[in-house]
């Protein structure tokens, strides 16, 4: 176990799988206590009774994070159940592989709920609390594509734009409350996520994931390789970072 982030409380959204769950893993290794928030109960309590297998704390809650009495909800129950909230991970996301002809009222919607309000709505809770305590730090999940366009993707692309701008903004209204708040941006990464645009584009996953690989590293990310990105980001290495975007994307934006 390491110390990074030792005594310290953070709470995940989307933290049942992928890289909530491979970041609440290290966190809890790191020595945080965790509130992993997820609509995927199964997912989230096998998480947390990992955590604990290992000597760890944690909590799970049932969140959808779109809704603000779910967000306030997730906020109070960590501040009761782990004794505060000093790290927030905004990390739910979904995506949908349409253009704008055929993207429905309905999808739109949906990706900005998931993507967008939900970052408002758990900052909007967590920020009070941090700052009664004398600060915290906010790291937001953003994409590659929230700093370039992709095809077939323009629900996704605005809304990770949205994300890195917010971020920015965020870290301006409240530094002066010693809260940092900055983003992460991975490039293509061997989650559920990935493999669900396949099916979405009617594409094979091994060609589709073959085809995400090519970029200077060879490979396409792993959940574990974003996790260490964001621990860097919540803990103190970091203490002089804010409003920053850190790009973790084996090179794919760099030509």
């Amino acid at each position: 176990m390491g110390d990074l982030i030792t005594g310290k409380c953070a709470l995940i959204t989307g933290g049942a799988s992928g890289i909530g769950r491979a970041t609440a893993l290290l966190f809890a290794r790191e020595g945080a206590a965790v509130a992993v928030a997820d609509l995927d109960e199964a997912g989230g309590e096998a998480v947390v009774q990992e955590i604990v297998d290992g000597g760890g704390r944690a909590i799970f809650v049932l969140c959808n994070v779109s809704r603000a009495v779910d967000c306030r909800r997730a906020v109070q129950l960590t501040v009761d159940e782990l004794g505060g909230l000093d790290i927030l991970f905004n990390n739910a996301g979904i995506i949908r592989r349409t253009d704008v002809l055929s993207t429905s009222e309905e999808t739109w919607d949906q990706v900005m709920a998931v993507n967008v309000k939900s970052i408002f709505l758990m900052s909007k809770y967590a920020i009070p609390v941090m700052e009664k305590a004398g600060g915290g730090a906010i790291v937001n999940t953003g994409s590659g594509w929230g700093l370039t366009g992709g095809r077939n993707a323009v629900s996704y692309c605005a809304s990770k734009g949205a994300v890195v701008n917010m971020t920015r903004a965020m870290a301006l209204d409240h530094g002066a409350q010693n809260i940092r708040v900055n983003c992460v941006c991975p490039g293509d990464t061997d989650t559920g996520m990935l493999r669900s645009e396949a099916r979405q584009l009617g594409a094979s996953a091994d060609e589709f994931l073959a085809e995400a690989a090519a970029r200077p590293l060879r490979r396409i990310g792993q959940p574990e390789d974003i996790a260490q990105a964001v621990l860097y980001l919540a803990s103190d290495a970091s203490a002089f970072v804010t409003g920053a975007t850190l790009v973790v994307d084996g090179g794919g934006l760099a030509g």
